[in-house]
């Protein structure tokens, strides 16, 4: 069944090991890995690594892979995973199978972000049928469902993009947001992180000004890779008054964990909201970017 509760307006949007098991035969459904790693570098804060070899380890019975760096994110950027011209995704997905007509469903096999991320950008370029497994491939193996190491691909088709106005934000938003009141601006990095005590930094330390701390590690189940329950994360965003905001701003390091808290607001009701793409990435190697620590 599709996870649901009174407190998700928007339930559809998150499906469990259990109803992916009875769909597995459904011809029209498009099952995708898409798993990453953060991988530490002396210099350059982290790489990316493919999680392609994960993949080829163990997936979910006729899924595919899709590489959210080197297919789906901005080649011309020099920040990673950038926000794509429409034109570049849409011949990435189609090349990969996904059109129109499809119920898409995404997931990794670690953390629930790789899989929100393209969610979002699906989301964003006006598709409305993507879902995330919740759980990932941990709860699906922890259910005992199988598992396939034999490569699959779907057919081409054709994706169309029609952009979505408000869903991505960039530095100027975010910077006219720290002294209006009627928006709020969400960290989804860990509480060290945020108070600059600690973990990894993407140049200066600590958080856009003004902003407050929901990390995305705090509203997933650690024992099952499952998020919690609707009301759990609802009260977790209470209190740091997104129900007051007229229009909510996530972000992180880059544009990534923030998407998963991106996604259950917008699974709470709260439809005003964007996601700041290059996020710390950018901003804290921007002097003239006021931050805060502490």
């Amino acid at each position: 069944m599709v996870k649901g509760n009174d407190n998700f307006k928007h339930p559809q949007y998150l499906v469990t090991a259990e109803w992916l098991f009875d769909n597995l035969q459904d011809t029209n459904l498009r099952i995708y890995d898409c798993t990453a790693h953060l991988l530490p570098h002396p210099t350059k804060t982290y790489t990316v690594g493919s999680g392609r070899d994960d993949y080829n380890k163990a997936h979910i019975p006729g899924a595919d892979f899709l590489d959210l760096q080197e297919e789906l994110s901005d080649k011309n950027s020099e920040l990673r995973f950038t926000f794509p011209r429409g034109e570049d995704f849409a011949a990435a997905v189609s090349k990969k199978g996904l059109g129109d007509n499809n119920t898409v469903i995404l997931y990794s096999t670690t953390s629930p972000q790789w899989a929100t991320r393209i969610w979002w950008m699906l989301k964003t370029f006006g598709f409305d049928n993507a879902k995330v497994l919740d759980g990932g491939l941990i709860h699906w193996q922890q259910k005992g469902y199988p598992v396939s190491a034999k490569s699959a691909q779907y057919l081409p088709t054709t994706f169309t993009p029609n952009l979505q106005p408000g869903l991505i934000a960039n530095k100027d938003e975010v910077q006219k947001a720290i002294d209006d009141h009627s928006v709020c601006t969400i960290n989804a990095l860990s509480k060290a992180q945020h108070m600059a005590t600690g973990g990894t930094i993407y140049g200066r330390p600590g958080r856009i000004s003004k902003s407050e701390n929901v990390p995305t590690s705090s509203l997933v189940n650690l024992d099952s890779n499952m998020f919690l329950s609707p009301n759990e994360i609802a009260q977790k965003f209470k209190e740091v008054g997104v129900d007051k905001a007229e229009r909510i701003l996530t972000y992180c390091g880059g544009g990534i964990a923030a998407s998963a808290t991106a996604m259950l607001l917008f699974m709470l009701g709260y439809e005003n909201v964007g996601l700041y793409d290059n996020s710390m990435s950018e901003w804290a190697n921007d002097e003239s970017l006021p931050m805060e620590t502490g």
